[in-house]
């Protein structure tokens, strides 16, 4: 038996933990649910046992012993009643009936991101658009604002010249009024340019459509609107080398197939050095007319290489190849001075377009211009075998040197011209930045080791006169000061040569 005092306090204890179940319980709104939903249970069950929950009408210990009793047959029934459910129907649950909205909710956002990526697309090609097409119109505008500013020159040059004229005739002021007038007639056409060039450039940047018909006006004039060059400085180098290289391997094959001999007459030989001594110089022209080539005939490939170098640089310094001999004097006049004159793009646009314009009304110059080339290297060459004692070279032809060469090395000569022809081409129509020339040295000028290579220099020393040019070179000309009017000239290539000392490798004891 428990003292008097531990069965009372454990009596309180246990009735104030009844107490506040009770009350926790009793305010709960889960648990009156619950107790409705047991009630009715129990009417609709006719063989239970009725309850009376008046807890108001019954004291202390046994009001709280009943109710504790009936709270935990009320949360057994709800756990069982739970536990049924949950076995009744085992793939309901909360998520499979909110999954369905959800989805659709995703789904609708995706479509609304896809449709903002593909606009955020649409506006990124619009903008890049734009911005190409402001490009293009500034670089217009810059080149008509050098256009306009030398309109503005020469109309203030002719005003004064119209001013001094009548100063001196009539000692008024009336030119003054025209250096004026003319000064805002400039004004007012390169105001009237701008405004038309504002115009348009606003106008293309509101309409796709106006922008597409610039672009394509300023396609069909690239060739001569920019400044930007379809070959390169390294490819025009590199086809100075292979037209070299062809050059080198015609000469040889000429002069390993020919037979000389000294005893020809001196009748056949002196019309061929006269010719000979007007392009290669006296010095050469003795040269191989006094000199015995029956053991090595090297100085006559030389030659060769001379002559044909020289008539490949004479013919590519006309202005436009095959073209009239008066022609080409007045259009390279021209261009000579515009290239003094005005801006390199300007003189660079003008060459291009005339030298295509003449082929467009001569179609047929370029065939005329190989052949023409053609011919003028065979006849140069066969100078070259009569004056060093081969009168026939290559194949017993029965009409002289030239049409022996001719039978057999005239796929050989025609693959020289039609090279010239396309780097004449390329450097008068494909380059705007700059202009090229390609060099051979005259026979008349003097060795200079910074423009020029001496051929045997690792063999002798370099001295003497200039005998011929071996190997072409390449020259670029640019103009840099639009006000002074300067050129720039750089050797990209230098030329080879042959010198007198060239004796001393080939005859030590002469």
């Amino acid at each position: 038996m428990l003292p008097a005092n531990v069965a009372n306090l454990i009596s309180k204890t246990g009735k104030d933990w009844v107490d506040s179940t009770y009350d926790f319980f009793a305010r709960s709104p889960t648990f009156s649910s619950l107790r409705n939903l047991i009630s009715d249970d129990d009417e609709a069950d006719p063989e239970s046992p009725p309850h009376h929950h008046d807890f108001a009408t019954r004291d202390g210990a046994a009001r709280r012993t009943r109710e504790g009793a009936d709270l935990r047959g009320t949360l057994d029934a709800v756990h069982c009643r739970t536990c049924s459910c949950r076995s009744s129907s085992p793939g309901l649950s909360v998520s499979s009936i909110a999954v369905p909205p959800m989805r659709r909710e995703l789904d609708a956002t995706k479509n609304e991101l896809a449709r903002s990526r593909s606009a955020v697309a649409n506006l990124e090609e619009r903008c890049k658009l734009l911005e190409k097409t402001l490009r293009e119109t500034r670089e217009m505008v810059r080149a008509r604002d050098l256009e306009v500013e030398r309109l503005k020159r020469g109309s203030v040059e002719r005003s004064s010249g119209e001013l001094r004229r009548s100063q001196d005739q009539n000692g008024d002021t009336t030119a003054t009024h025209t250096v004026e007038v003319g000064i805002e007639t400039a004004e007012e056409e390169r105001r009237r340019r701008e405004e038309s060039v504002q115009t348009r450039s606003s106008s293309s940047a509101r309409s796709s459509s106006s922008a597409e018909e610039d672009r394509a006006q300023l396609r069909s004039l690239e060739p001569f609107l920019t400044k930007i060059d379809r070959w390169s400085g390294a490819q025009v180098i590199q086809a100075v080398h292979d037209l070299n290289s062809e050059i080198l391997q015609f000469a040889a094959s000429a002069t390993e197939l020919g037979v000389f001999d000294k005893r020809l007459p001196p009748a056949k030989t002196v019309q061929a050095t006269q010719d000979t001594t007007a392009r290669l110089g006296p010095v050469m022209a003795r040269v191989l007319s006094t000199r015995d080539h029956t053991q090595d005939p090297i100085l006559v490939q030389l030659g060769l290489q001379g002559c044909i170098s020289v008539c490949i640089a004479r013919a590519m310094s006309t202005f436009c190849l095959g073209y009239q001999a008066k022609s080409n004097a007045i259009l390279a006049q021209i261009y000579s001075r515009m290239a003094l004159t005005e801006p390199q793009p300007t003189s660079s646009r003008w060459r291009a377009l005339t030298h295509r314009q003449i082929h467009a009304i001569h179609p047929d110059l370029e065939e005329y211009a190989v052949r023409d080339l053609a011919d003028t290297i065979f006849r140069w060459s066969s100078d070259i075998f009569v004056i060093s004692g081969c009168p026939n070279p290559g194949a017993n032809a029965g009409n002289g040197s030239r049409d022996a060469l001719r039978a057999r090395f005239g796929a050989q000569v025609m693959r020289i011209a039609k090279a010239v022809l396309k780097l004449t081409q390329v450097t008068r129509e494909d380059i705007m930045s700059t202009s090229f020339e390609v060099v051979a040295v005259e026979h008349t000028e003097t060795f200079h080791p910074k423009i020029m290579h001496d051929a045997f220099e690792d063999y002798a020393s370099s001295r003497g006169a200039i005998l011929c040019t071996t190997d072409l070179g390449l020259r670029c000309l640019t103009r840099k000061n639009v006000g002074e009017g300067l050129i720039e000239k750089r050797m990209l290539l230098r030329p080879k040569v042959v010198l007198e000392s060239v004796a001393d490798v080939l005859d030590p004891k002469s």
